[in-house]
């Protein structure tokens, strides 16, 4: 099968999963605690100003005229607007999204070259280093976010006062008017992607390193950087994009942690702040979004690494 052929039946499963998805997302949203009728209306709010507020909502139509009333304007690129003031879904992520990209964007630049190097030589050298960074990584991986943020947060910002304790923006700003602000969200990031690609690449090229080829060229005397360059890391290039597309998958549920952790205007904080809230029209789109954001690294994913495997077969 051709990589475009191979593209056109991921893109249509994709598409088919986040239809279902976005089911599966409308669903839980029902069943989230609280009301959010009270959360509008007020708790002394009268039996007959909820039930104006609901009719407002548009809560006393059933599940199923909601869902089809959503995916039908969420086609149109209209996601509804949030319970709490009012603002449109859509302009919402349009605005915090961008935000997540960049620190998403930043963490895979520090990430991808550091656990390549860490991942070619722990793969390669199978002795007590080799050990001792896998032992350092599965510790690191078994600390939750919060915690890896909270001691980055009292050895940087408090003890050495080098770093802001929050990813705190101007008003009508971006990250990147204060990029003091984005060391310790990145940081954090950068140690719970580090530690998973790191893994998966050492994997990788242990196995790259195994294969005949390998084998045939170090007894021509092909060693060193000539060896991992020119034979290994082009066999491990497609399980590594596939590594890597599984790290960029992790940071997106650790990226709503952190953003909670730094007050960092992502769209993982509004997320939170949502369901905090009760807005269900904000929870829907806000995690919808994510959704696809995440279905659409795990294609380019695949089709890179299918890529990368039908040009190294065409090579030989």
């Amino acid at each position: 099968m051709s990589v475009i052929a191979f593209a056109g039946r991921r893109l249509a499963g994709a598409a088919v999963l986040l239809v279902l998805l976005s089911g599966v997302i409308f669903a839980a949203t029902a069943v989230l605690p609280g009301d959010a009728v009270s959360a509008v209306a007020g708790v002394d709010a009268s039996e007959a100003q909820r039930a104006d507020v609901r009719a407002g909502l548009g809560l006393d139509r059933s599940a199923a005229e909601r869902y089809v009333s959503w995916v039908s304007g969420a086609v149109r690129g209209d996601l509804g607007s949030g319970f709490v003031g009012d603002r449109p879904v859509a302009e919402v992520v349009a605005t915090r999204l961008p935000n997540s990209l960049l620190l998403a964007g930043l963490t895979l630049a520090v990430t991808v070259p550091l656990a390549t190097l860490l991942g070619l030589w722990t793969g390669l050298r199978g002795d007590g280093a080799d050990r001792l960074v896998s032992t350092g990584a599965q510790v690191i991986a078994a600390l939750p976010e919060f915690v890896i943020a909270a001691l980055l947060v009292a050895v940087l910002a408090v003890w050495l006062e080098a770093f802001p304790r929050v990813s705190l923006v101007p008003l009508g700003g971006t990250p990147l008017d204060v990029p003091r602000a984005l060391v310790l969200p990145v940081l954090t990031l950068s140690a719970v992607g580090l530690t998973v690609a790191t893994r998966l690449l050492r994997v990788s090229v242990a196995d790259a390193a195994a294969t005949p080829y390998c084998e045939a060229a170090r007894l021509n005397g092909v060693r060193g950087t000539r060896l991992a360059t020119r034979h290994i890391l082009p066999n491990a290039a497609g399980p590594a994009v596939q590594a890597l597309t599984l790290t960029t998958g992790a940071l997106v549920g650790s990226a709503v942690v952190v953003e909670n952790v730094f007050d960092y205007p992502g769209i993982g904080r509004e997320l939170q702040l949502a369901v905090a809230a009760r807005d269900i029209p904000m929870v829907q789109g806000i995690a919808t979004t994510l959704v696809a954001v995440m279905l659409a690294v795990l294609l380019l994913g695949d089709i890179g690494a299918r890529a990368l495997g039908a040009r190294e077969r065409h090579g030989r």
